[in-house]
């Protein structure tokens, strides 16, 4: 039974990624290590099969000798790499916890397995030799787009970040690259665009929105609220992971977008619209007068968003859910976990 170590799989992608991928492999075991810090939370994990192949252990990324006890424990043989803080704001905040997780911790990964799989640079050890290290990462690496539709994040984009965390992200892209290049290591990067679905964190735009709007309380909006971003739904985004995981080149980047561009006004009127259907104001009031513009977050990219011709061509893989469709699955969820809380 082949072992793989996933990190940071009690937050909301990796959690989302954990039942589908037990449930498809069933010759593989998990190895789920996760520091369960706010953003993560074992709830999260109470739709995984009940299996001895998935082994949950808390603890930090940046715990070195941790790290290798696991490699050695387990007998790792891939890694898939979703731990990181992601929250753009908290980065503004507290620039130096985004280093220490998203750098440092995703050099203590990728060193130890380089250091437990190869005997040096380009040659593996006997029987590794098709290990495998995928690091999950984002398409704020590359900055901001103008309002040309036609203007996208491809895989052969410069990088510019311009906040906290997506510089944290891309020095730790950086770092993956260079274990490729310098030793030879199987290595697959994907760069997102912005997800959600179910389990998402409750300070994410879309869940606030729901949670504001379910509470009565003002809905705020960053700005002119024109800021786009490209919409991934998380099950779309787990089979893409998947499927580079299993089949991409290695060496290769590969963005990973849902074609689903919409500016937060958009999101927010939508989100409300659908809410007036299905979860009606006892007052017989829109969700929308709820809305509130605020003071503008700072270095607030104005649009993103990923050309997934890459992935689409070469491997195959295309986003199943429209934005429509997805976000009434969300918005479905969501009302569940809210109503049974208030």
């Amino acid at each position: 039974m082949k072992t793989i170590l996933l990190t940071g799989c009690a937050g909301f992608i990796g959690s989302n990624f954990v039942p589908y991928f037990l449930n498809k492999y069933p010759d593989t075991r998990l190895i789920n290590l996760d520091l369960l810090t706010y953003a993560g939370d074992m709830n999260n994990l109470s739709d995984a099969p009940v299996s001895d192949r998935h082994i949950f252990v808390q603890g930090d990324i940046c715990d070195r000798s941790l790290v290798e006890s696991l490699f050695e424990q387990y007998d790792i043989r891939g890694v898939i790499h979703f731990a990181a803080e992601s929250h753009v704001d908290n980065s503004i905040k507290n620039p130096g916890v985004f280093v220490q997780t998203n750098v440092n911790g995703t050099f203590t990964l990728i060193d130890v397995a380089y250091k437990t799989w190869m005997e040096k640079p380009f040659i593996y050890k006997s029987g590794y030799e098709g290990c495998r290290f995928h690091h999950i990462s984002t398409d704020e690496v590359y900055g901001t787009l103008s309002d040309d539709p036609s203007d996208l994040f491809t895989e052969e984009t410069s990088y510019a970040p311009n906040s906290p965390y997506s510089a944290s992200k891309a020095g730790s892209d950086m770092i993956v690259r260079s274990y490729h290049h310098t030793y030879g290591m199987n290595t697959v990067i994907t760069n997102c665009s912005n997800n959600y679905g179910p389990k998402q964190h409750n300070e994410k735009l879309i869940p606030t929105v729901i949670r504001k709007a379910l509470n009565g309380e003002n809905i705020p909006v960053y700005g002119d609220g024109k800021n786009i971003r490209d919409w991934l739904y998380v099950l779309d985004h787990c089979k893409g992971i998947d499927l580079v995981y299993h089949t991409g080149r290695s060496g290769e980047v590969y963005n990973i977008g849902g074609r689903n561009e919409r500016n937060n006004n958009q999101i927010v009127d939508r989100i409300c619209t659908l809410l007036d259907t299905m979860q009606p104001r006892q007052d017989t009031k829109s969700y929308k007068e709820l809305i509130t513009y605020v003071e503008d977050r700072a270095g607030h990219d104005r649009r993103y968003a990923i050309d997934a011709t890459k992935l689409e061509t070469e491997l195959g893989w295309k986003a199943e859910e429209t934005f429509d469709t997805g976000i009434v699955k969300t918005i479905e969820w969501y009302l569940a976990k809210y109503l049974a809380t208030y």
